[in-house]
């Protein structure tokens, strides 16, 4: 039996269908698949809603094909099913058995318009606390010798060869200072990067975030640029404010004793990150600069050199390949996201040690200041997401594997102010291991309601998945990760498991990478 896509037929009832889809090189080749009827007959239209589904493992996987005109468009699906249920010569066959866990085809589907097609991860490099939760040791306990703070670096290298193989887009990572308690452990993201690049093939970095107020932008510039030659490409730059305020009064304006630096002057403390940003993607962009700002003179005035008086700067060296740029978007102003679009800068919503998830609210007011600049974009453009995860074979066991690195993310971040507004006998509270339980945080099944967690099998994740790149048809990119308290075997699992079984519904077959300059430069020519 033949569905056209501007045509409806009946179909008899029917169980364990085989769907086959043409031309194979862009829509899926051939699944497992149910689809559910309440009646011995029932209407399936190519144009409209598919109540579709695979089985892996024996399990249905539903809500796949959630919208059948953009996988069946312009396509002939071909229904098999058991010769007993349908007269011979039909053309149907029986569906393959269930021999147990197996990878299905799923490539293409749905991806008639642009959408999730990328993963990435954030490792913000914790070292493995053996233990975790609420009853574990209390994070001002956490106090690590040289060899354990040291070994988010070799963790980050592990999982960088093994998401390289599998298939990921991005590892992002995160820059942080003085964490001897051994929760992010990376001080430079574009030295990591470059040595990373050198064990892997495709794999990109991303800066998630370079925090701009303990550099001086120049000098990021000139990291960032060799860093972009040396990997081709492969390092993706991201800016950030910051949060600690033990390495933002150290190491940033504050520690100068520069009161425009200073955390109770928020307002100074932004226009300082602002000009530097400007003079960092200037600095990378432009062929010369001359900056100045309220806290920059770039050149300084009245500079002599080699006879004659300098007025302005080169970067050397200067990225080859990009100066995408990309930052937070926690506080949505219209002064930050005004700032963003004015620099060209996407946006980050979620993830790390914000609360994550897919926000409407956000995209849409991004989405209306892209349109006030005369892009007439869909929702999700130019913005990735990210959420935290757990996959097990159940629910109830991913919540349960989940809570206790949930438990560990809060005693982390709560006294920083990302689990909401604390009070003072809250914190007391959280800093006792007997007490914490009772400091009355969201729970796993809070963050799973609110969307910032994606807990439970593969089908569970894929069915939340496709109603995030449903609902924002212009987002291309997704970061998925462990929060900050997961042990580095953990994250490794997950991510193993993420890709054999939730990743394949959402990847299509990618065209080659174009070759970098230097690649072209070194390619024979023609005929030669």
């Amino acid at each position: 039996m033949h569905l056209v896509a501007d045509r409806r037929i009946d179909v008899a009832l029917a169980n364990d269908l085989v769907l086959r889809l043409d031309p194979g090189d862009r829509l899926l080749t051939e699944v497992s698949a149910t689809f559910t009827v309440d009646a011995a007959r029932t209407e399936l239209a190519a144009a409209g809603m598919v109540a579709a589904g695979l089985w892996s493992d024996g399990r249905y996987l539903p809500g796949l094909w959630r919208r059948a005109d953009r996988a069946l468009a312009a396509t002939t699906v071909v229904l098999a099913a058991d010769p007993a249920r349908f007269p011979a010569g039909s053309g149907a066959g029986p569906a393959p058995a269930s021999t147990g866990r197996r990878s299905l085809d799923y490539t293409g589907v749905g991806k008639g318009d642009p959408m999730i097609t990328r993963f990435g991860t954030l490792y913000v490099g914790q070292v493995d606390h053996e233990h975790l939760g609420f009853d574990t040791p209390a994070v001002n306990d956490r106090w690590y010798d040289d060899d354990h703070l040291a070994s988010p670096l070799h963790v980050a290298e592990d999982l960088a060869v093994q998401m390289d193989d599998l298939g990921y887009d991005t590892l992002w990572l995160a820059e942080h200072h003085f964490q001897r308690e051994g929760y992010e452990c990376i001080p430079n993201i574009p030295l990591l990067a470059t040595h990373l690049a050198a064990r892997t093939e495709r794999l990109r970095f991303g800066c998630g975030f370079n925090i701009i107020p303990v550099w001086h932008p120049l000098r990021l510039a000139e990291d960032y640029a060799m860093a972009d030659i040396l990997t081709r490409g492969r390092v993706r730059l991201g800016v950030g404010r910051g949060y600690h305020s033990r390495e933002l009064a150290s190491l940033g304006p504050a520690g100068t004793g520069d009161p425009a630096g200073a955390a109770d002057d928020p307002d100074a403390a932004r226009d300082r990150f602002e000009e530097q940003v400007e003079v960092l993607l200037t600095a990378l962009r432009q062929p010369s600069f001359r900056h100045r700002g309220r806290h920059y003179r770039l050149p300084p005035d009245g500079i002599e050199y080699r006879g004659y008086e300098l007025e302005d700067l080169t970067l050397v060296p200067k990225p080859r390949h990009s100066t995408e740029c990309w930052q937070p978007i926690v506080s949505a102003s219209d002064r930050g996201l005004d700032f963003m679009l004015d620099h060209d800068i996407k946006g980050f919503v979620g993830g790390g040690a914000a609360s994550g998830g897919a926000s409407e609210t956000v995209a849409r007011r991004w989405q209306a200041k892209l349109a006030e600049r005369g892009r007439d974009t869909e929702l999700g453009t130019d913005l990735v997401f990210g959420f935290s995860f757990y996959l097990a074979d159940s629910e109830a066991e991913a919540k349960a594997a989940g809570r206790p690195i949930l438990e560990e993310y809060q005693k982390m971040f709560g006294p920083l102010g990302f689990a909401g507004r604390l009070t003072d006998d809250q914190l007391d509270r959280l800093a006792d291991p007997a007490r914490a339980a009772t400091a009355g945080l969201p729970t796993i099944d809070d963050a799973i309601a609110a969307g910032s967690w994606l807990v439970g099998p593969p089908e569970v994740l894929i069915e939340a998945l496709s109603a995030v790149q449903e609902t924002y048809p212009g987002l291309e990119e997704v970061m998925v990760a462990q929060p900050v308290g997961a042990r580095p075997e953990t994250i490794g699992e997950q991510l193993e498991r993420f890709a054999a079984e939730v990743m394949p519904a959402f990847a299509r077959r990618q065209a080659p990478a174009e070759p970098s300059p230097d690649e072209q430069a070194a390619a024979p020519a023609a005929g030669a």
